[in-house]
This record gives C-alpha cells, sequence and structure tokens, in this order.
C-alpha cells in the first residue's frame, strides 16, 4: 500500500481492537509547543458506528467537559466513519492522565441532564441530539475501561 499523507489512512483497521485510545501523531511547532493527537475510537471499524444524534450529543457533552479536566484540550471532534474521536492536546504527552482525563470526561457525560448549546443559535444542526444515545455510548466506553490501551487485537 503507497503511504499516504493522512495518518489514519495508513493504520490498517482490519487489524485494531475498538474500543481504544492510540496516540495518532506527534508534531513540534516552531516555538518548541507539541501536539499530540489521540485517536479515541469508541465502535470497530467497518463493523459498527455510532448513531448521529448519539454522536453530535457525545461530542458536544465531551467538548465541553473535557476542558474542565485540562487546560492542554486544543480540539475533541467527530471521525466522519462515525467511528471515534481525535483528541489533540498541546504541551501534554502522558498517556495515562489522557485516558484518566477521558475516562472522568465520559462520567460527566453519564451525569449530564442536557446536552450543551443544544439550540439553533450555538450549533449548526440542534435537532440532530440524543442524550440518552450520548450515556449509552459513554457507559459502554466506560465498561470496557481496561481495554483503552490495547490497539491490535
Amino acid at each position: 500500500m503507497t503511504k499516504m499523507n493522512v495518518e489514519s489512512f495508513n493504520l490498517d483497521h482490519t487489524k485494531v481492537a475498538a474500543p481504544y485510545v492510540r496516540l495518532a501523531g506527534i508534531k513540534e511547532g516552531k516555538n518548541g509547543d507539541v501536539v499530540h493527537k489521540y485517536d479515541v475510537r469508541f465502535k470497530q471499524p467497518n463493523k459498527e458506528h455510532m448513531k448521529m444524534d448519539a454522536l453530535h450529543s457525545i461530542e458536544h457533552l465531551m467538548a465541553e467537559n473535557i476542558r474542565n479536566h485540562t487546560d492542554h484540550v486544543v480540539d475533541m471532534s467527530p471521525m466522519g466513519c462515525q467511528t471515534g474521536f481525535y483528541l489533540t492536546m498541546i504541551n501534554h504527552d502522558n498517556y495515562e492522565e489522557v485516558l484518566t482525563i477521558l475516562e472522568n470526561t465520559l462520567q460527566d457525560v453519564l451525569q449530564a441532564n442536557e446536552v450543551p448549546a443544544c439550540n439553533e443559535v450555538q450549533c449548526g444542526w440542534a435537532a440532530n441530539h440524543s442524550l440518552e444515545g450520548a450515556k449509552e455510548l459513554a457507559k459502554e466506553m466506560l465498561e470496557k475501561r481496561n481495554e483503552w490501551s490495547t490497539i491490535f487485537a
């Protein structure tokens, strides 16, 4: 297979075992800042995916709540394939701490009473949300917390 510019296009998706949290890339800036990108995979690629309303809601919940646990988050964004998210952090390279931050954030999802910014002013598709679906995704991911460090089957 020809090496591609996009890191995930070079990953053999048939060999990974979701759920997992994988360091997908490191970039160093000209001024010494270091950005770490994590592949936070909820669902097994090409076998299952998150429903859009649940994915959309857990994205809002995680993006808002993860920042309560660390100041190092640059972005938390969904994958187009609907199997996971990319977590981008700056000047933070402690993998075990990243796992704890994610665990705490998913616990926040379970405690949520509403989806933040779930309105037409703050969201581009406010009608497409499911708090219950988001909580189910968080529950499933947390139930397999001990598997997050195992990337390949």
